[in-house]
Order: structure tokens, then C-alpha cells, then sequence
């Protein structure tokens, strides 16, 4: 039997570091037995180490999945105009090169990165006669407007057209998340073709618990005795600077500390602003590498999840779940409609604070670090509730729906 061939549109692939580079390799992997699937991603950008050298089009097979890299712009993402170069590179390159793929794609899964694929997406299924499938993961331009990156202009207002047609066009469009799933219901879309399934993230399997030793475990708690973790991208989603402000408050507790782990573009100032308000209890450490993710995960005794208000629905964190795995209590700093507010109050694995409220989210520090049987049996919940975003089983789902589809 001829396997159904699937294209999916999407820039990031490992070794890109990103979330999404990450899902589309586990769903490649899923996918494999059932389609034909060919990724048509961009030169690696995302957080490597190793700037890749140029060419205009390379491809590597594994089985029944191909990936097709484009000789895309590999610009640091941190200024505006190289994130532009290497979007919109990528984008002239993936269509000219869908055009000419054989076999044929039956089916185009468009992701959101970067933020102008779903109108290219939808224009490429067009010229290709083929249905599209949508996965929304951050929510643009609505994102950048409420996020206060950009300002309303004819240059967005355009966009948004332009993406409001492309979520016409899909034959299904699938969300992170039920506040998601309610800002495209906003945008006049058919609820019939809008489905929610979230992301996941992989299980993984340390020592319970593991060294307190280990180098990264160490370099992370340093010498506090309670330590919360934002491990992720200092983007302009989070309520970095509540965050800060709650440090401030909690400075005279010399046992408890709070450690930002990762990069992005908030993160020079938000360093800056640290050493102005004089925060020792306080530090921003790199990236560690994927295979010791899950040490960062086992480190503090509290992760931290942050969203600014008026962001419901536009973007959908994704770091819970792997949260979830190493068993972490989560203090969510997130707006009460959003959907992280909504699992952590239905599994009862840690407390919802208000991201604008640095007094609410100290004391919510201040409780959790003085009460460790309340924490523990958050711990436990937590680790309850793991299977259920285990990504493979996810990926079962989520492939599930590109077979509706094709059907």
C-alpha cells in the first residue's frame, strides 16, 4: 500500500533548540508509521553551537521520514531585522522547493514558525491542491499587540487579515489549548474544525531523587536552601520584571533563592535590572545542555510558569510538561483564564498567583518553602498527572486528527 505523503512546513528542527524543533521530531517519529513525511525546515538558528555551514539545499532520510533544509539566513535571533532575514529567507526557499517535491504531498501541516508560515502555508496548499492542517502554537500578530512588541498599525492590521484567510483556509486547525481554542472561536472561525490537543513532553527516568551533587543540581541551588527556577526563554510573554520585583521582597529569607535559566532577548535588561535593585538572591545562568535537561528539571523545589496578563490563548507555555515529569511543584504566575491556570487548578499541583502582583507571588514563595509536606503531596500530584501529557501519547492523538483529514 502507497503511504499517504505529509509535508510539514516548519523552520526549527533539531539541532535547533526550540520547543517546537522538538515536538515536529516526535511527531516525525509517530508519523513515520503511518504516512510518508517529508519536513522542510531551515538552517539551524535556534541556540546552537555551531553555526552550520552554507548551502542552498541539503536532505537526509531516515526510513519513511525526510528532512529538506533550505539555505535559509542563520542570523543571531536577537535583533528584530536578522529574525526578518532568516524568516523570510527561509519562507522564498520552502515554497520554491515544495513546488517541486515528488511524490507529491497529500496533506500540509503548517506550524507558526515563523509567524508568516500559516499565510504562506495556506497560499502553497492552494497552488498544490492539497487540504491544510494548521497547528497554532503562538498566536500572531495578537501576540506581539498584547505582548506591547509592536503597535496597531496598517502593516498588523494587514497581517491579521492575512492570517484570519489562512485559518479559513485550513480543513483543521489544532491548538495547545482550550483559552487558545476561544481567541480562533473570536476570529469567526468554524468550531467544528478547531481542536485542542496539547503538547506534552517526553517521560524521562533519573534517580529518585537524584544527587544533590550532580554539577547541575549544584550550580543551579548554589547555596540556598529553597530555590524556584524559570527555566525557558526571557521573552516578552512573561511578567519577568513582577518576578524581580517579588526577589525584592523576598531578600531578608537568605534561604530562599530564585535562578533564571535560559536566554532571550529580555534577558540583558532583565540582568541590569537585577544589579540596579541590588538582588543577591538573584542569578541568570545559560542554557545547559538537552541531555541535562532533566537536572535542571529535578534542581529547585518550585518552577516557575509566567504569562502577562491579556496573553490567554496567544501563547501557550509549554515548559509545564516537562515540569510535570520531573515531578515539580509549579508557582504559575499566569492570567486566571488562561490554560495553565486551568490544569494546575485541576490537578492541584501547585498555586496560581497573579502576574502582576509581586507581594502575592512572594508570599507564595514564602508559604510553599515553609510548608514541605504541603509541597511534597504537590510534588506527588504532579507526578500523577505526568502520563496524562506524556508526548507520545499525544502524538498518537495529534496524528490521529491528520488522518480524519486524509480519510
Amino acid at each position: 500500500m502507497t503511504l499517504k505523503h505529509v509535508l510539514i512546513l516548519e523552520q526549527c528542527y533539531p539541532p535547533d533548540e526550540s520547543p517546537t524543533a522538538r515536538i515536529v521530531s516526535v511527531l516525525a517519529k509517530v508519523m513515520a508509521d503511518r504516512f510518508r513525511v517529508t519536513i522542510l525546515a531551515g538552517r539551524p538558528f535556534y541556540n546552537v553551537r555551531e553555526k552550520p555551514p552554507y548551502y542552498l539545499f541539503r536532505r537526509w532520510r531516515w526510513g519513511n521520514v525526510t528532512l529538506e533544509r533550505v539555505g535559509s539566513t542563520s542570523f543571531h535571533r536577537g535583533r528584530m531585522i536578522a529574525r526578518a532575514a532568516n524568516y523570510f529567507s527561509y519562507l522564498g526557499f520552502a515554497f520554491l522547493r515544495a513546488l517541486f517535491l515528488r511524490p507529491k504531498p497529500d496533506l500540509l501541516l503548517v506550524m507558526t514558525d515563523p509567524p508568516p508560515a500559516p499565510a504562506v502555508g495556506a497560499l502553497l496548499a492552494k497552488v498544490l491542491r492539497v487540504p491544510m492542517v494548521y497547528n497554532i502554537r503562538d498566536f500572531h500578530p495578537d501576540m506581539l499587540l498584547a505582548a506591547g512588541v509592536v503597535q496597531e498599525n496598517a502593516l498588523i492590521r494587514g497581517w491579521d487579515r492575512m492570517h484570519r484567510w489562512a485559518m479559513r483556509q485550513a480543513r483543521l486547525i489544532i491548538v495547545l489549548g482550550e483559552d487558545m481554542r476561544r481567541r480562533v472561536l473570536e476570529k469567526g472561525i468554524d468550531p467544528g474544525k478547531v481542536v485542542v490537543v496539547r503538547d506534552g513532553a517526553v517521560p524521562f527516568d533519573l534517580k529518585t531523587p537524584p544527587s544533590p551533587d550532580h554539577p547541575v543540581i549544584r550550580e543551579i541551588r548554589g547555596d540556598r536552601r529553597f530555590v524556584v527556577v524559570h527555566a525557558g526563554n526571557l521573552g516578552f510573554a512573561g511578567a519577568f520584571d513582577t518576578l524581580l520585583e517579588a526577589a525584592a521582597l523576598l531578600q531578608d529569607d537568605k534561604d530562599i533563592g530564585m535562578v533564571f535559566v535560559g536566554e532571550g532577548a529580555l534577558k540583558p535588561r532583565l540582568q541590569q535590572k537585577a544589579r540596579e535593585m541590588g538582588l543577591s538572591n538573584v542569578r541568570f545562568l545559560p542554557y545547559f545542555p538537552y541531555e541535562q535537561v532533566p537536572y535542571v528539571l529535578s534542581a529547585p523545589d518550585v518552577h516557575i510558569v509566567t504569562m502577562k496578563p491579556g496573553l490567554s490563548g496567544l501563547v501557550v507555555p509549554s515548559k509545564l510538561y516537562p515540569i510535570l515529569m520531573a515531578g515539580k511543584p509549579v508557582l504559575a504566575a499566569v492570567p486566571e483564564d488562561s490554560d495553565i491556570a486551568l490544569l494546575v487548578r485541576q490537578h492541584n499541583f501547585g498555586r496560581v498567583v497573579h502576574p502582576r502582583d509581586p507581594r502575592q507571588i512572594a508570599e507564595a514563595i514564602r508559604e510553599m518553602a515553609r510548608q514541605p509536606q504541603a509541597l511534597a503531596q504537590m510534588s506527588e500530584r504532579a507526578r500523577q498527572a505526568a502520563p496524562q501529557y506524556d508526548l507520545l501519547r499525544l502524538a498518537e492523538v495529534f496524528v490521529g486528527q491528520l488522518e480524519s483529514v486524509l480519510e
